[in-house]
């Protein structure tokens, strides 16, 4: 996402950034070709949509070129530039797959890194972490990004998306399966994106940040240890950048935007677009105050927070969350509950914010009754897990994606 002129107030604009798997159009097997594709996307006029690359050379990323003032329509113009890739990618016999993580795709035997413009930001990581893993080549995201305009907006916001990240994945997981085989968590994309960083803790700490009150701060506290210890591994400084900052949200500071992390693709834009106004709305309340203020939102310890986020990441709605405290952040009493029925509040509560259009509030509520894309992708899979199993059910998220519709809706 391009930064505007001036920094934003918060809630003033939104940057969505989609992630999509290139895939054969028959076997589901990755395809290294982004950079063909992309040589023909540049030849079409400036838009308000925008591919680029990511880290491999079987990945694109999506995103509005300039912060939307809001979430309505965003999902329409997503599914349209969508239609546009997947006609490109037919001729090559490819198509774009949903979800955040391929379910039987090699790391070791099939990545292929960026060779092309900046591949020496992807060399360094390589040489770093050994990128030919899960946690680097296997796994889509959703980054929401939230604008702030100076230090007493970043404090609050910060504050506001430190406390919806724990609860994330019970909202979004869609990672259940991974080298051909059920893993014990439905997010087991953030459970590998949670160690991949692990040979240099001090990009990723525990995922949830800790509580930050100004840039300059942040700066000190989060940025120069990072830089620190990553500086002998790369002596050119290629690394020395914000993007560096591995935590599940992290200020972007050329946009002067939080940059959200902890969120899976789902299987269609329109689901993403939900997603992001349930998230927004959730974080937007609590700037607002609107149960308790932002002191009493940056009581709850990064401990208990990450706690928090591995029961969501291991068991999603169902997991349980019984801290008295965290609980009263969102007006809820102090009896334990499940993540899903925070979702379930929020969505009562927040439901009514001028973020959902009809359309996105009536997606919303279907994605809450259905659950989690991950429990969809289990119940579709059943107790097989053959290769043809897997790709049936893969074939059809690709085909929701193509076609505008959510995973077994009709269940």
């Amino acid at each position: 996402m391009t930064p505007s002129a001036a920094p934003l107030a918060a809630f003033s604009g939104y940057g969505i950034e989609l992630e999509y798997m290139i895939v054969a159009r028959d076997g589901l097997q990755v395809l290294p070709i982004a950079d063909r594709l992309l040589d023909r996307l540049a030849a079409r006029p400036a838009g308000d949509f925008g591919w680029s690359n990511e880290l491999v050379l079987h990945l694109l990323e999506l995103k509005n070129e300039r912060p939307a003032p809001s979430l309505t329509g965003l999902a329409q113009g997503f599914q349209a530039e969508v239609a546009t890739v997947n006609a490109m990618l037919e001729p090559l016999g490819a198509r774009l797959m949903p979800g955040a993580m391929h379910p039987w795709m090699d790391p070791q035997r099939e990545t292929k890194l960026w060779p092309h413009r900046d591949a020496e930001i992807y060399r360094a990581y390589d040489a770093i972490f050994d990128c030919h893993a899960h946690g680097w080549a296997n796994i889509q995201s959703m980054q929401l990004n939230l604008p702030f305009a100076d230090d007493a907006e970043f404090a609050r916001l910060h504050a506001a998306v430190r406390l919806v990240l724990p609860i994330l994945p019970a909202l979004a997981a869609s990672s259940p399966l991974a080298d051909g085989r059920r893993r014990s968590e439905l997010d087991f994309r953030m459970e590998s994106y949670r160690l991949h960083a692990a040979r240099k803790p001090s990009l990723i700490g525990r995922v949830i940040p800790d509580n930050a009150t100004s840039l300059a701060g942040y700066r000190t506290e989060v940025l120069e240890p990072m830089y620190a210890e990553v500086a002998p591994f790369d002596p050119a400084g290629v690394l020395r950048h914000d993007w560096l900052n591995a935590r599940g949200a992290m200020p972007r500071f050329g946009r002067h935007a939080i940059e959200v992390r902890v969120i899976d693709m789902q299987e269609c834009p329109r689901a993403d677009l939900a997603v992001a106004a349930l998230a927004s709305a959730a974080i937007r309340a609590l700037y607002e105050a609107r149960w308790t203020d932002c002191p009493a939102q940056q009581g709850p310890s990064t401990g208990i927070l990450a706690d928090i986020l591995a029961a969501c990441v291991r068991d999603a709605d169902a997991a349980r969350v019984d801290d008295p405290r965290y609980l009263a952040q969102f007006g809820l009493p102090s009896a334990p509950c499940r993540a899903g029925e925070i979702w379930q509040h929020l969505f009562a509560r927040c439901g009514d914010d001028p973020l959902f259009s009809d359309a996105l509030r009536t997606t919303a509520a279907r994605l809450l009754d259905l659950g989690p894309l991950a429990r969809r992708i289990l119940q579709a899979v059943g107790a097989g897990f053959d290769r043809s199993k897997l790709a049936a059910v893969y074939g059809e998220l690709c085909n929701c994606l193509a076609e505008d519709r959510l995973f077994r809706e009709a269940q």
